[in-house]
């Protein structure tokens, strides 16, 4: 009966690996996309209608286009820009997930900024995308990623 309870544990902490990565990899290829100055690769990880913001110093919500920040990456050469995150949590429901992942960026190989980022994906025709991210700024009390 033990060995049974202790295979149904691994099976269950397996598949939820399996789902965290499947969740995580718009992500990781958001950021690999940047690093690799590939547009393409960026623009895959988004939603159609994806938004993007960004909350200011003083608590104003700042929103960018995707279309813009999409074509800003490929203005860069490979290297150039590299986000380091860690992922701390993620939540599911359905076709639903949230995904809070604090960072460092850096800017040609110097720390730039660092704040965090929370994610909302959706998953469409079997697929996670980026549908919402926010994110916070800050240039002091950076802690670097590696």
């Amino acid at each position: 009966m033990n060995k049974i309870i202790i295979l149904l544990v691994l099976i269950s902490i397996s598949c939820f690996g399996q789902e965290n990565k499947d969740i995580e990899k718009p992500i990781r290829n958001l950021f690999l996309g940047m690093k690799n100055a590939d547009s393409e690769l960026v623009k895959s990880a988004f939603a159609e209608n994806a938004v993007l913001q960004t909350i200011t110093k003083d608590g104003t919500v700042k929103s960018d286009s995707i279309q813009d920040f999409v074509a800003s990456v490929s203005k860069f050469t490979k290297g150039d820009l590299e986000e380091r995150i860690t992922v701390e949590a993620v939540h599911t429901d359905g076709n639903l997930a949230s995904v809070f992942t604090p960072y460092s960026f850096y800017l040609k190989g110097k720390l730039s900024h660092c704040g965090a980022n929370s994610f909302q994906l959706v998953k469409q025709n079997n697929e996670w995308k980026i549908q919402y991210i926010i994110d916070t700024r800050r240039k002091d009390n950076c802690k670097e990623i590696q």
